[in-house]
């Protein structure tokens, strides 16, 4: 099968037709509309075989997973997701595999409202790359540099369960049968926190998608900021799941350094807490306080009141 058969059969006029795109896959570019007062949101991501997917992964979960990760980017600058593009690159064309992938990026994608209106294929080692392009009112974007001292940090969701979920698969973790198919599924399937991020384009003054661990991640914000933080480990939102894997100890590793969590980490100054609360009901997400901005450039983590020690440190991509 030639490139332009592939991109015909699996790709092309296949899923989500929004109106606003008017020329999508077919020519040398294509052509949108944006909404009257937006700024474009536009983030990248590129998923390598053995590097951040094991040459095991379902196809239509990694078809999924590809989507989901650059929504979480968009997640985190509360922005509205509008179109994408996909580089694909094969080492050799399988009809199984690829439809198989197509259905999981797809389905993705309507979900969440997204059209593909371009790309390219190629051969070579398996490797998959999305741009993606949301929208935002324009003024509104979230972004890392805004936090102040006296902000309280929150994330969303529970961390720590991908990575474990990871180890599942590479057979150094052994878990209950009754938590694996959750926890793999959590390294499988994130869940971009969409309607998170655009509740809270009027209350966060920073926000950040949990891509690295949250050790990693927040000190991207406390830089940007030039603040630093206190997070208390004692509150790390964790699952049953998780809890009932590992010792406390290891949980709360996983959860500072584990990666992959695609949960949204923000902060808040207390004008706005009482809002936050509702805002983020509404939207239908579970979020709990961690921690608090404070003066300094430097991250501290504490447990019961004094210094806590991480042992592991977080997903480096090189």
């Amino acid at each position: 099968m030639k490139e332009f058969q592939l991109i015909e059969q699996f790709f092309r006029d296949k899923g989500q037709q929004r109106r606003d795109v008017h020329l999508g896959i077919g020519d040398d570019c294509a052509l949108v509309q944006p909404a009257e007062n937006t700024s474009i949101a536009i983030s990248c991501d590129t998923l390598v075989e053995n590097v951040h997917f094991l040459p095991t992964m379902p196809a239509y979960e990694l078809g999924y997973k590809s989507v989901a990760v650059n929504l979480s980017d968009l997640a985190a600058m509360g922005a509205d997701p509008a179109w994408m593009t996909l580089a694909l690159t094969l080492p050799d064309v399988d009809n199984e595999w690829l439809a198989q992938f197509s259905q999981g990026l797809f389905e993705a994608a309507e979900y969440y409202s997204v059209s593909l209106i371009g790309g390219d294929t190629t051969r070579g080692p398996r490797c998959i790359n999305i741009t993606i392009h949301g929208q935002v009112p324009t003024g509104k974007a979230l972004t890392r540099s805004g936090a102040k001292v006296g902000d309280w940090v929150y994330v969303t969701g529970t961390l720590g369960d991908s990575a474990l979920g990871l180890d599942i698969l590479l057979g150094k973790k052994e878990v209950a049968h009754q938590h694996k198919e959750f926890l793999i599924n959590r390294h499988y399937h994130p869940t971009p926190r969409i309607l998170a991020g655009q509740a809270l384009r009027s209350l966060a003054t920073s926000a950040i998608d949990l891509s690295d661990g949250l050790f990693s991640d927040i000190q991207h914000v406390l830089k940007a900021s030039n603040v630093g933080a206190i997070i208390d480990v004692n509150e790390l939102p964790l699952s049953e799941s998780l809890q009932a894997s590992l010792s406390p100890n290891e949980a709360t590793s996983y959860a500072l350094t584990g990666g992959e969590d695609y949960e949204l980490m923000f902060t808040v100054p207390e004008s706005q807490r009482g809002a936050l609360d509702i805002a983020l009901i509404h939207a239908g997400v579970k979020f709990i306080k961690v921690g608090q901005i404070c003066a300094g450039e430097k991250l501290r983590l504490v447990a019961d009141g004094k210094p806590f020690e991480l042992e592991k440190n977080s997903f480096e991509h090189f």
